[in-house]
């Protein structure tokens, strides 16, 4: 039985396919399209999961969308009207598009799923809607590895629910406790992106990475006058500080004057020490929310296995703090945990709760491959056949070689040894904002410039940037304070760099404050250690990726440095790249030095440079 789950109309769009239960294609439409975040009914997505499976439309039994749109309308309608007559203006925009196409969104999905096959008739009654949060929990539990776990789902907003707790028992999955609209962790942090000049739903990474620069002042500022959070992590806003509900922007003047200044324009207004310690004061009150709610949690329901989804999960460096606080003995957080990984969610929420197949008909070895789930390593992308590739670089006018495995593994590892910048195309492409090491940009994560020639010179983005390290998941414990090797395969969590790998900083090096900490060698590992000597980490694994992981292994043989620095195969406002000639279009608009796609070997001088260009501003900031 196939089950397609589709995510669409707000942001990231997706599609994912399942066969019998088990996850066989997901992508997100932006990959496709080349338009970041792409809201757009995911045709193309769904194209290449029907291709994949070589089926149709016509052998798909149900069709499942992430959340329902008469609820999420009822909360926008409701929530009008409690603000009236403030946001008529913005009232007055929303609702034609509402009534015109977003409240029917049954027709809408049969028009469009006719559209891309008009032999496909009788699928109203295919149709399935499940709940927003419902979908992210569907998502982080069904997809786990476990048989039991808490699920807590923390975001912007569903239809009303912003948080929520689920129990997963076997095939069961049941929400117990919600916090409602307009009350969000999500938005708050939104809202702090939006004060601090980076775009609403794709800065808040930014806010993240730059927290650490900053000392968290604000903090205390945060919990008295905007957020009251009490012991067991529930929470409540004083809207009087916020503008989201019913205006276009996220704060207000009353928010900027609480801390002194107004919202940073980002054409013309410089990031400042007050800036950084703005991110690094939201960053600790949400890890102090997130923290209060997974110990509670913990004591309440006494289950050893936690499960994280919805936008908030992404944030790795909570994460890596719920993880060493050991409330809970095992984390599992779901790699596309945005609206794309509702489709995901949607399905399998079907499969389990509608139709009633049990979690355990899904055979996983659990006892040779404990990080065993359903996300195949989030590798759910489209891959290229050798031929293809070829045909595609011929096409393009690119100059190859085409090695064998073993020299192909070795002669990249040496480029990364000599300092070059890699672009690594390889297998299908990954589901979820996270490169893995399938479309991704490699370095040499002992070169004390690294970080800096990847930012300014590679990814076109600001300096303080940070970098992750892919490291061989056997050596992961050797160089990180981790204790299991297979605890982040999915970039999804924040550890320390081992102390015995750190360098002792001069009195002069403690005492800079700011961005001035940026280029201060701190380990062996400088380009992937962060200011605060944090790393998040991906454990790369044999059985999981087998091509990365020989990659590693052989830079590792030459080096005795078993990680590279991993970064997303992408410039600064473009999607990650899909497919061959995305990669080499991005070669030859960057300073990426050298290219493998499959087994073909690029260097950049062999180019014409006629094809060079200037990719830099190729795509809307994001």
């Amino acid at each position: 039985m196939y089950i397609l789950g589709i995510s669409a109309y707000y942001h990231d769009s997706a599609a994912a396919l399942l066969c019998d239960g088990r996850v066989i294609a997901a992508a997100q439409e932006e990959r496709f399209t080349r338009v970041k975040h792409d809201d757009s009914f995911p045709e193309h997505a769904i194209a290449y999961c029907l291709e994949h499976a070589n089926i149709s439309l016509q052998d798909i039994s149900y069709f499942a969308f992430y959340d329902k749109p008469f609820l999420k309308f009822e909360r926008l309608l409701e929530t009008y009207l409690a603000f009236a007559p403030k946001g008529f203006r913005s009232f007055c925009m929303a609702m034609p598009l509402w009534l015109r196409e977003k409240l029917f969104q049954k027709d809408l999905i049969i028009k469009e799923l006719q559209r891309i096959d008009p032999a496909v008739t009788s699928v109203k009654d295919k149709i399935m809607f499940s709940e927003h949060h419902f979908s992210h929990a569907a998502s982080a539990y069904y997809a786990s590895p476990y048989n039991d776990a808490v699920v807590l789902t923390l975001d912007g907003v569903g239809e009303w629910a912003t948080t929520t707790v689920s129990i997963g028992r076997g095939n069961d999955l049941y929400i117990h406790k919600e916090i409602h609209f307009p009350h969000s962790l999500g938005l708050l942090y939104s809202a702090f992106t939006y004060y601090t000049g980076f775009k609403v739903n794709s800065g808040e990474y930014k806010v993240m990475g730059l927290a650490p620069y900053g000392v968290p002042k604000y903090k205390d500022l945060i919990l008295e006058h905007i957020i009251d959070v009490k012991e067991d992590g529930s929470f409540r806003m004083d809207m009087s500080y916020f503008n989201y509900c019913t205006g276009f922007t996220m704060t207000n003047k009353k928010f900027s004057d609480l801390f002194g200044q107004p919202v940073r324009n980002p054409d013309t207004d410089p990031l400042t020490q007050f800036h950084m310690d703005i991110a690094a004061s939201v960053q600790a009150v949400t890890e102090e929310i997130v923290l209060r709610l997974t110990r509670a949690l913990a004591a309440e329901y006494k289950m050893p296995n936690l499960c994280l989804a919805g936008g908030v999960a992404l944030n790795c460096v909570a994460n890596g703090k719920v993880l060493r606080d050991q409330a809970f003995k095992n984390i599992w957080v779901q790699p596309a945990s945005g609206d794309a990984g509702g489709a995901i969610g949607s399905a399998l929420a079907l499969w389990h709760m509608d139709l009633g197949k049990e979690k355990s008909d899904i055979s996983l070895d659990y006892e040779t491959n404990k990080s065993c789930d359903l996300m195949s390593g989030a590798y759910l992308g489209p891959a290229f056949s050798q031929d293809e590739i070829e045909e595609d670089l011929k096409n393009a006018g690119a100059s190859y070689d085409v090695l064998d495995d073993q020299a192909l593994f070795e002669k990249t590892a040496q480029a990364l040894v000599d300092g070059k910048a890699i672009g690594w195309h390889q297998g299908r492409m990954e589901f979820g904002p996270r490169a893995l090491g399938n479309r991704s940009i490699l370095g040499d994560p002992r070169s004390s410039v690294m970080q800096k020639i990847l930012n300014l010179k590679v990814k076109y983005r600001e300096s303080f940037r940070p970098f992750a390290p892919s490291v061989l998941s056997e050596y992961a414990s050797e160089w990180f304070d981790i204790n299991k090797s297979d605890v982040s395969p999915y970039m999804l969590l924040v550890a320390n760099v081992a102390s015995q790998k750190c360098h002792e900083m001069s009195e002069e090096e403690q005492s800079l404050f700011g961005i001035d900490k940026l280029n201060v060698s701190r380990s062996e590992v400088p380009a992937v250690t962060h200011v605060d000597y944090s790393a998040r980490i991906q454990t790369v694994h044999a059985h999981t990726n087998p091509r990365y992981h020989a990659l590693i292994e052989a830079f590792y043989q030459k080096s005795g440095c078993p990680m590279v620095v991993n970064t997303s195969f992408n410039v600064r406002g473009e999607p990650i790249v899909c497919t061959p000639k995305d990669a080499f279009r991005c070669f030859m608009g960057t300073d990426i030095e050298v290219l493998v796609v499959g087994n073909c070997f690029l260097r950049k001088e062999d180019q014409n440079t006629a094809l060079q260009k200037n990719y830099k501003d190729s795509f809307e900031l994001d």
